[in-house]
């Protein structure tokens, strides 16, 4: 049977909670989760989650740039403290969203900067948040090149930041955006510029439901079919896809072999 992993979910906000969430995965081969950290109220309920739901469920934690104005000293001591726990797979979500601009620019770039600074202190991967920030995305990922690699989340970037990201070492994951009827700039980026030992395919559930599951509220179990476009825009099978994405995940967020 084909094994997933969907390396980008939120468990907690999932409908009908974590266990429905957790059985409908398994049923469809989504055979373990990374749950994301957001902003510091929910950090510890997603290690609690994690521990809960092992040896099937990861955990990320971090500050989104929705909430950098809640990035303080004391959030920073939590990640370094929280970071060396056995399901904690990496500082995220963190990144720069000025499309939305929910917090102000030099607060997300704060938070940003700190976060990345403190992945590299521990050791650990980040998942990226970038959304129309590609310029102040790349640069501060080459103040920390070399020291910090991860993955650019729910890539719906332009080609532009696919090969920066790509050369200064980072990962990219797609998400079911790529089935979307006007994404076919994203599918040109993942047929053309993204290697196949670089791609990971997550949910970002409860968003983003793919195709043929638009206009639901996504959930992990539904990575299968962000998958067989994936799967058919790179001309290789899903077994193929399968195999070639789980090493990849293996590799970025090595607890999940611990």
């Amino acid at each position: 049977m084909l094994e997933w992993i969907d390396v980008h979910t939120h468990l907690d906000r999932l409908e009908g909670g974590p266990e429905v969430a957790l059985r409908q995965a398994q049923d469809a081969g989504v055979k373990r989760l990374i749950t994301i950290g957001t902003e510091p109220a929910d950090l510890p309920l997603v290690i609690e989650l994690s521990e809960k739901y092992a040896p099937h469920v990861f955990c990320t934690i971090g500050v989104h740039p929705h909430d950098g104005v809640k990035y303080n000293a004391e959030v920073g001591e939590f990640l370094r403290k929280n970071a060396s726990h056995p399901r904690v797979v990496a500082i995220g979500e963190i990144g720069l969203d000025y499309y939305y601009n929910q917090s102000p620019k030099e607060e997300q770039l704060v938070a940003f900067r700190e976060q990345l600074q403190i992945a590299a202190d521990v050791g650990l991967p980040v998942e990226i948040h970038t959304r129309d920030a590609e310029e102040d995305t790349v640069k501060l990922l080459n103040e920390f090149e070399g020291r910090v690699k991860g993955i650019i989340h729910c890539f719906t970037g332009t080609e532009f930041l696919a090969r920066e990201a790509l050369n200064l070492g980072y990962n990219i994951s797609i998400s079911g955006v790529v089935t979307f009827k006007n994404a076919d700039s994203l599918r040109s980026i993942v047929r053309d510029v993204v290697p196949l030992d670089r791609l990971h395919v997550e949910t970002d559930a409860p968003f983003l439901a793919p195709v043929p599951m638009r206009g639901k509220s996504n959930t992990s179990a539904y990575v299968v079919h962000t998958a067989q476009v994936v799967a058919d825009l790179k001309n290789v099978s899903l077994q193929t896809l399968s195999e070639q994405t789980k090493k990849n995940a293996e590799k970025l967020f090595f607890k999940l072999v611990q």
